[in-house]
C-alpha cells in the first residue's frame, strides 16, 4: 500500500480566486435543488465577508477550494435577492422536515432573533480531520467580530447539510421491500450525527427536484442506490461552541 502525504491549509476567501470553487461546492450542497437558488449571488456574498469562515486547499492558495465553511446573518442580508430566495427555500423545506423545524419560518422572520445560516461543504472523500479546525476557527472569528461590533451576534445557528437513504433498485422489488424495512438516515458528513445531539431541532427533507431515477444513477458500484436528502440542524447560540468542541472530539475518536 502506498501512502501519500497531503498538507491541507486554511485560507480566507479571495475575490479573485474562490468564486468558482465555492459555487461548485454550493451546487453539491444543495444537490438537485441547486437550480432553485442563486448560487452565483451566494458565492459572491460568501467571498465578500472574507473575515468569517475559510476555505481548505492543497498546495497553494491559488487552487480551488476542497472545502469551505461560512455563516451568513439572515437578518442582515434578508433583503438581498440571493439570501431572500435561500431563506424562502429553507423555510419551505422546514415544513416537511418536521422534528421541531416547523418553527423555523417564525424564527427567520421574528424580531429579536438573529439566525446565522451555516453553509459548508467538502469534496467527497475529504478526510474528516480537516473539518474541526475550520469550525473552531470560525467560532473564534465570530467572537472577534462581535467584539468589534460587527453583525455576528447570533441567537441561533441553522446548519445546512446533506444526508441520504440507501434504496434498492427500482427493478428489484425484493430488495426494495428490504430497504424500506431497514431504511435509516445516513450522513454525508459523519460529524453531523454528533452535532445533531446539541440541536433542539433537526430533520431531513426530500429535494424538490429529486425523482425516482436519481437514486439508481447515484449507485456507485454497490448493491444499494442513494437517495439524497437535505438536512438542517437548529442550534441555540449558547450550545453552539459545545457542539463544535464535541465534533472535534468525535472526529478524533473515529479517525
Amino acid at each position: 500500500m502506498n501512502i501519500v502525504n497531503v498538507d491541507f491549509e486554511l485560507f480566507n476567501y479571495d475575490r479573485d480566486i474562490d468564486f468558482h470553487g465555492v459555487k461548485t461546492l454550493l451546487r453539491q450542497l444543495f444537490d438537485a435543488d441547486s437550480q432553485l437558488l442563486d448560487l452565483s449571488g451566494l458565492s459572491d456574498l460568501i467571498i465578500e465577508q472574507n473575515t468569517i469562515g475559510s476555505t481548505c486547499k492543497v498546495d497553494d492558495k491559488a487552487n480551488d477550494a476542497y472545502a469551505f465553511l461560512t455563516v451568513l446573518n439572515a437578518t442582515e442580508h434578508r433583503a438581498k435577492p440571493p439570501v431572500a430566495s435561500l431563506l424562502a427555500y429553507l423555510a419551505e423545506q422546514a415544513k416537511s422536515a418536521g422534528q421541531g423545524l416547523e418553527a423555523l419560518p417564525v424564527l427567520l422572520a421574528g424580531a429579536g432573533v438573529v439566525v446565522g445560516i451555516v453553509l459548508g461543504e467538502r469534496l467527497i472523500n475529504m478526510p474528516a480531520e480537516v473539518i474541526p479546525p475550520m469550525w473552531s476557527m470560525m467560532v473564534e472569528e465570530i467572537a472577534e467580530a462581535v467584539e468589534d461590533k460587527e453583525p455576528y451576534e447570533f441567537t441561533h445557528y441553522l446548519v445546512v447539510s446533506r444526508a441520504y437513504y440507501e434504496v434498492a433498485s427500482s427493478l428489484d422489488e425484493r430488495k426494495q421491500k428490504k430497504a424500506r424495512e431497514e431504511s435509516r438516515l445516513l450522513y454525508f458528513h459523519p460529524e453531523d450525527e454528533e452535532m445533531r445531539k446539541h440541536a433542539f431541532a433537526a430533520g431531513s427533507y426530500p429535494f424538490t427536484k429529486e425523482d425516482e431515477s436519481v437514486a439508481d444513477s447515484k449507485r456507485a458500484f454497490q448493491e444499494m442506490g442513494v437517495r439524497s436528502q437535505g438536512f438542517m440542524m437548529l442550534i441555540e447560540a449558547a450550545r453552539f461552541g459545545g457542539a463544535v468542541n464535541a465534533v472535534a472530539e468525535y472526529v478524533g475518536s473515529v479517525a
